[in-house]
């Protein structure tokens, strides 16, 4: 699969941008329901940018809803389709 297009000219920051492909990946389906998303590393690797603008992006999609984390197992893509307040 070949790297995203990150633009660094952009006035969305690169976290968003990375963040928004991973959105992607989930609208689609190619990242499912309570599937681990790609650890930092390969993140990293994927987009060609520092470890802290991986660990932004991630950050990111757990404020907003998309992924939440366990301790020590990983990052997964959260089931938005329950309802408020419900996990």
């Amino acid at each position: 699969m070949a790297a995203p297009e990150i633009d660094h000219e952009s006035p969305t920051p690169v976290y968003r941008q990375i963040a928004a492909v991973i959105i992607a990946d989930i609208e689609s389906g190619t990242l499912p329901v309570n599937r681990r998303i790609p650890s930092e590393a390969s993140l990293v690797q994927r987009f060609g940018v520092a470890r802290e603008t991986v660990r932004n992006a991630v950050r990111f999609l757990r404020e907003e809803g998309h992924v939440f984390t366990v301790p020590q197992r990983g990052t997964y893509v959260r089931d938005r389709s329950k309802g408020e307040g419900e996990d």
